[in-house]
């Protein structure tokens, strides 16, 4: 199966989960997720707002909020090619919708801050392995704009939040694509292996 097929499949799956099967998995998700070390250490944290079945990660932005940790949104860079700049949200605040459809800040209204600044980037796939690639929707922008950050222990830890179904035995990855330190699902916290 090439990419584009296999993108599609597993879109198909996880648009396929009903309401409340969608809510218990983003449950599930920050259940397990807001326990662990690098979520609790982390004071930066970028974060997306959920899309096309993708699994929700409000409730963790939520329980960041209530631990008055900061919450930056992915924002399309409207002069680099599919690249993204991340920009501080608080609740409540007034998004707009990309070309995408997806909500986010108003760049020239927001507090932007260099991807290498956060402690932890939680990061939207349509597929992923246990040896921490991914499969994106395509354009490249996060693999772009993660490009830039430093290795651990100066750069983010880059965690995949993803429904189980998502999971393939193998993804064949290219140079350019950067690799996940974790995935977090609504079953397990996956440690992506050593390659």
């Amino acid at each position: 199966m090439n990419p584009g097929d296999i993108r599609n499949s597993i879109r198909d799956k996880r648009r396929a989960l009903t309401p409340a099967q969608q809510r218990n998995a983003a449950d599930n998700l920050a259940q397990q997720l807001c326990q662990q070390d690098f979520f609790l250490y982390a004071q930066r944290i970028g974060v997306y707002l959920a899309n096309d079945g993708e699994i929700d990660p409000h409730p963790i932005i939520h329980a960041a909020f209530k631990l008055h940790k900061a919450c930056f949104l992915p924002v399309i860079d409207p002069l680099s090619k599919n690249s993204l700049h991340f920009a501080q949200y608080h609740q409540g605040d007034v998004l707009h919708k990309n070309r995408f459809g997806i909500p986010e800040p108003d760049l020239a209204a927001a507090h932007i801050v260099p991807v290498w600044s956060l402690d932890l980037v939680l990061v939207p796939l349509v597929g992923f392995d246990r040896d921490g690639n991914r499969i994106g929707m395509g354009g490249g922008f996060y693999d772009r704009t993660l490009a830039s950050r430093p290795e651990q222990p100066h750069g983010p830890t880059l965690v995949g939040l993803a429904h189980q179904c998502q999971e393939l035995e193998s993804i064949n990855y290219q140079s350019w694509d950067i690799p996940l330190d974790k995935i977090a699902t609504d079953k397990e916290i996956i440690c992506a292996r050593q390659k």
